[in-house]
C-alpha cells in the first residue's frame, strides 16, 4: 500500500449523499451539513463556490472543486445573487427514490448549469492526515483524468437501476482520486512532502515498507538494508524529503493506526492494541502515544467513543 492510498482509505463513499441539480438563475445552493469533504462538478454551464470563510471560486463547465470543512458553502450562479439561499443538507435528500441517497435536485426547464456533487464521510485519524494536506477549497480545471468519470457519472444519474448506489460509490471515489492527483500534481503547487517523497526510489520504497510493515521491529539499518542504500544515506534523504526522521514517521504512523484500532475494536486491550502496532510492552506503547495523542489510550478511547 503507498501512502496515498493508505490515507485515502478512510474517505470512501458508503452510501454519501450524491445529488445532480440542474438550475436556472438565479439559484444559491447552500450545503449546511459541513461533511468533511464535498465534492463539486458541474456538467455543463458554470458557477461560483463560496465558502462560509474566504473567496468565491469560479466553476466552469466540467472544472472541478473539493470543500473541506466541517464549515459550509453555497454554490451560486454569480457572487451576489439576488437568489434567496436554499439549504441543500440530510433533509434533501431522498433515499427512498429508487434506494438510493440522492439530494432532491432543483430542476427548470431552462435549466443554465447542472451541478453534481458527492458528499464524503471522512473514518478515522488515519484520514485525517490527508484532510490536513488539504485547503478549504481546491479546484481542477476541466480536461482532466476525472473527464471521463463524469460521463458515467452523468450517465448513472440518470437511471434507477439496482445497485446504483454502488456504482455511484465507486464513481465518486474515482472521481476524488483523479482529482487530488491532479491537484497535487499541479505546476507550480506544494503538495505535501509524502507524496512528492513516494517518487523518490528509495524513500518511496522505505514508506512503502513501513506502510505495508508497521508492526515489524523497524530500525533505520534494517529500513536502510532493504532499501539498498546506507544508514547515513537514508536517514539523510527521507528527513529532506519528508521532513522528519524515519523512526519519527514511523512512530505517528503507528499512532495513528492504533488510534483507529482504540475505537473500531472496542474489546481489544491496550496491550493487544499495542502488539499489533509493533509494541511488546504495553507501558511502552501507552507512553509514545501520549506523547503523540496528547493523552493515554484509554483515555482517547472513553473521549472519542463518547463523542461518537
Amino acid at each position: 500500500m503507498d501512502v496515498f492510498g493508505d490515507l485515502f482509505r478512510g474517505v470512501r463513499a458508503h452510501g454519501s449523499l450524491f445529488g445532480s441539480s440542474a438550475l436556472s438563475p438565479p439559484w444559491a445552493l447552500h450545503f449546511v451539513d459541513g461533511a468533511p469533504l464535498t465534492l463539486c462538478t458541474v456538467l455543463g454551464g458554470a458557477g461560483w463556490i463560496v465558502p462560509e470563510h474566504g473567496p468565491p471560486e469560479p466553476l466552469r463547465e466540467r472544472d472541478t472543486v473539493v470543500v473541506r470543512g466541517p464549515k459550509t458553502f453555497t454554490f451560486v450562479d454569480e457572487v451576489g445573487t439576488r437568489a434567496e439561499p436554499v439549504a441543500c443538507g440530510e433533509l434533501c435528500a431522498a433515499p427512498e427514490e429508487g434506494g438510493t441517497r440522492h439530494r432532491r435536485g432543483w430542476t427548470d426547464g431552462g435549466a443554465a448549469a447542472t451541478l453534481i456533487t458527492g458528499a464524503y464521510p471522512v473514518r478515522g485519524e488515519i484520514s485525517r492526515r490527508l484532510l490536513d494536506a488539504l485547503p478549504v477549497v481546491l479546484r481542477v480545471d476541466a480536461g482532466g483524468t476525472g473527464d471521463a468519470v463524469l460521463d458515467h457519472l452523468a450517465a448513472e444519474a440518470a437511471v434507477d437501476t439496482p445497485g446504483q448506489q454502488v456504482v455511484l460509490d465507486r464513481l465518486l471515489d474515482w472521481m476524488l482520486v483523479c482529482t487530488l492527483r491532479e491537484w497535487f500534481d499541479r505546476p507550480g503547487g506544494e503538495p505535501p512532502a509524502w507524496w512528492a517523497a513516494q517518487r523518490d526510489p528509495v524513500i518511496g520504497h522505505a514508506l512503502r515498507l513501513l506502510h505495508a510493515e508497521p508492526a515489524a521491529p523497524w530500525t533505520v539499518a534494517a529500513l536502510a538494508d532493504r532499501t539498498g542504500v546506507s544508514r547515513s544515506t537514508l536517514a539523510k534523504r527521507f528527513a529532506d524529503l519528508v521532513g522528519e526522521p524515519p523512526l519519527t514517521y514511523l512512530t505517528r504512523w503507528r499512532m495513528a493506526l492504533a488510534a483507529d484500532l482504540l475505537l473500531e475494536r472496542d474489546t481489544a486491550t491496550v496491550a493487544d492494541i499495542a502488539h499489533e502496532v509493533g509494541y511488546a510492552d504495553p507501558f511502552g506503547f501507552s507512553a509514545a502515544f501520549k506523547r503523540v495523542r496528547g493523552t493515554n489510550p484509554s483515555d482517547f478511547r472513553q473521549h472519542a467513543g463518547s463523542r461518537g
